[in-house]
Order: C-alpha cells, then sequence, then structure tokens
C-alpha cells in the first residue's frame, strides 16, 4: 500500500469511530431523559394501599 490509500483508510477509519461515538453518545443521552422521566412519573404515581388486601371468596 502507498501512503495515499493508508492515508484514506486512517480517514474513514476515523470518521467511522467519531460517528459511532456520535450514536452511542445519543442513545445514552436517550437512555438518561427516559430513566429522569419514568423516575418522575413513579414519583408523581399515587399509591392505593387498600387494594390487595382483602379477598371476597363467595361459592
Amino acid at each position: 500500500m502507498d501512503i495515499v490509500s493508508l492515508s484514506m483508510v486512517m480517514s474513514q477509519s476515523k470518521a467511522q469511530t467519531a460517528a459511532g461515538i456520535v450514536v452511542m453518545k445519543k442513545a445514552m443521552d436517550t437512555g438518561k431523559e427516559n430513566a429522569a422521566q419514568m423516575t418522575e412519573m413513579i414519583k408523581n404515581s399515587e399509591v392505593d394501599f387498600n387494594l390487595g388486601t382483602h379477598i371476597d371468596i363467595s361459592a
């Protein structure tokens, strides 16, 4: 391989790596946002502690 070919291969490799990192960061940010939204949803949910404490059985 000559210098030009090596330079092109290295440049493409760097571009692919950079693109992969950008996609991974975006996925991580989305995951963090989803986790924050779920945590907020759980905090705001109302829980009825009486549900499931009594069972009515009739024949």
